[in-house]
């Protein structure tokens, strides 16, 4: 019988759900709510059921499943398998491997779901022929991934890779961290949208802004102008910090395409002193990332 790996990619909204080969193809895809406003125990539940409904399907389909892998968002200890803080789903030290564990008795692994990300582009997406691969993601908010050698390191406490945190304009906008003119405030696909809203009195989505821009509007020209110039600067700064081969860019705002890259291409290389430019590269895998790395930590646990 073919073998497979359940995979749950756990969002402050949304789960995605997938059954993958060993290989990383993916073999079944479905979406469900999080339910965040049910509480963080509430949530852990639907992350078993669904876990075990996945199981099921695989196993009436002729499919072996073989471990679980699941990502959250927060502050994820990977070696204890501790969702240790995460304000999207009010998860505060969530012993979920070994809740997933007990349920399916199938090996498990608890990954964080950018870091997840960044491996399968490392292994199977666009970071693929490059040691070193810092995996960015701009959506809602900004973190990234590092990994070497197909391996992502998480930091002494489980919190590596929170670029959207680096502030790169002091005294600007206010910051969920509590801080002021971080990445993700200035540069997020949320923050184009509220620097648009702000500006030109009716609000937008980063997409429309990129659009709008496209068709020469003044303002979305400017915001889209300003947030190009504030990435360049959190990207040198990360290429300063991790010396990367390849930086590659996912999440909603990375949908813009070359309208994103080629600006922000010119923008670092203007930056630039003594640090080596990266190859700046589209995610491939689009949102099955997080399943598709999910399921490889799983069958690294399993290994």
């Amino acid at each position: 019988m073919t073998q497979c790996v359940v995979a749950l990619d756990v969002g402050g909204t949304g789960i995605k759900c997938a059954l993958v080969s060993e290989a990383g193809d993916v073999l079944h895809t479905e979406r469900h709510a999080t339910g965040a406003d049910r509480g963080p125990a509430a949530v852990v539940e639907t992350i078993l059921d669904l876990a075990a409904s996945l199981a099921a399907k695989a196993r009436a389909e002729g499919l072996t499943p073989v471990a679980v892998g699941v990502t959250v968002p927060g502050v994820v200890d990977e070696v204890a398998g501790v969702a240790a803080w995460s304000a999207n789903v009010g998860f505060r030290d969530v012993p979920l491997r070994d809740l997933v564990v007990e349920r399916l008795g199938l090996t498990a692994a608890l990954g964080h779901d950018v870091r997840a990300g960044g491996l399968a582009e490392a292994r199977l997406g666009s970071g693929q022929g490059f040691r070193h691969v810092l995996f960015v993601a701009i959506g809602t908010g900004i973190a990234a991934a590092h990994v070497v050698d197909g391996q992502g390191f998480a930091g002494a406490h489980g919190a590596a890779g929170e670029l959207g945190h680096i502030v790169v304009r002091p005294g600007g906008t206010p910051c969920g961290c509590g801080a002021r003119g971080c990445l993700e405030a200035e540069a997020s696909a949320a923050g184009v949208s509220r620097r648009y809203a702000s500006l030109a009195g009716s609000p937008a989505t980063a997409a429309e802004v990129v659009a709008r821009a496209a068709d020469g509007d003044a303002v979305a020209t400017r915001v889209w102008t300003e947030t190009i110039e504030v990435l360049a600067d959190g990207l040198v700064t990360a290429q300063t910090l991790y010396d990367t081969e390849a930086m590659v860019l996912g999440g909603g705002l990375a949908e813009a395409g070359d309208t994103l890259l080629d600006p922000l291409r010119v923008a670092i290389r203007e930056r630039l002193r003594f640090q080596i430019e990266p190859v700046l590269v589209r995610a491939a895998l689009g949102d099955e990332a997080g399943c598709v790395g999910a399921a490889l930590l799983a069958l690294d646990a399993r290994a």
